[in-house]
């Protein structure tokens, strides 16, 4: 399943990659805001699609967006098996699933255009985890780390 989330500053493109995702025929579920608010904060919507991913890091994915898209980015990575890549091109997207293992993507929206995060998404979906030993070796000392730490 992919889970999505904004704050106000990322609301009007997430509202337009949910619309993309829909005309492409993929699965989603929005987990806010549903209308607009611009008294709402990104970690609150950051931490329901963490939740879910963190649950379930090698079946689901997320996609988060807030202006910067660090703030959403920060606050999904503190989530045990939470590998979230902020990314603002296409190559940063498929390195990200690629060689990162990221299974949520964070997206700046002040940042980038509709047709530019309409592709970050779509590479990113599209790309398979890698499964190079290099890149494996690497996400699971990430792994020992974050299980070693007391958050």
């Amino acid at each position: 399943m992919i889970y999505i989330a904004s704050d106000h500053g990322g609301f009007k493109l997430k509202e337009k990659i949910k619309g993309h995702l829909s005309k492409s025929k993929l699965s989603f579920v929005d987990l806010g805001p549903h209308s607009f608010d611009p008294d709402d904060d990104y970690p609150d919507f950051a931490k329901k699609v963490a939740e879910k991913i963190s649950s379930k890091p090698k079946q689901d994915v997320g996609i988060l967006l807030c202006r910067s898209g660090q703030g959403v980015n920060i606050t999904a990575n503190k989530f045990k098996n939470v590998r979230a890549a902020l990314v603002w091109n296409v190559k940063e997207a498929i390195a990200s699933r690629r060689d990162d293992l990221a299974n949520v993507l964070s997206i700046p929206s002040d940042y980038v255009s509709e047709k530019t995060a309409k592709k970050l998404a779509d590479a990113w979906l599209q790309e398979s985890m890698g499964t190079e030993k290099r890149h494996v070796r690497r996400v699971n000392k990430i792994s020992k780390i974050e299980k070693s730490q007391k958050l």
